[in-house]
């Protein structure tokens, strides 16, 4: 699969927020790959990805993201998957 741009964000539930944090800090913590899905599309988060937390402040609003980075080598593979189908459980 051939890399293609993507920046989307979705708005999840706390029980699903929940579940998503809960199983990044078991991976971190173990130093292991961790799969999420985020929008229909699988992404594998290799152990080697380095984690900061982030924080805006504008007006009318205040944010603060948690990002998760790692380099990819142009021409490579994706580490992400579209997730057409349920074969797994992946938060």
């Amino acid at each position: 699969m051939t890399r293609d741009s993507r920046d989307v964000e979705r708005m999840y539930s706390t029980p699903e927020v929940v579940a998503k944090l809960r199983r990044l800090a078991d991976a971190l913590e173990q130093d292991k790959s961790f799969r999420i899905q985020v929008a229909g599309v699988r992404i594998r988060v290799p152990e080697r990805a380095q984690f900061s937390i982030e924080h805006e402040l504008g007006d009318d609003e205040e944010e603060i993201e948690f990002q998760l980075k790692w380099p990819v080598k142009p021409g490579s593979d994706a580490e992400f998957e579209h997730a057409d189908s349920d074969d797994g459980a992946v938060v």
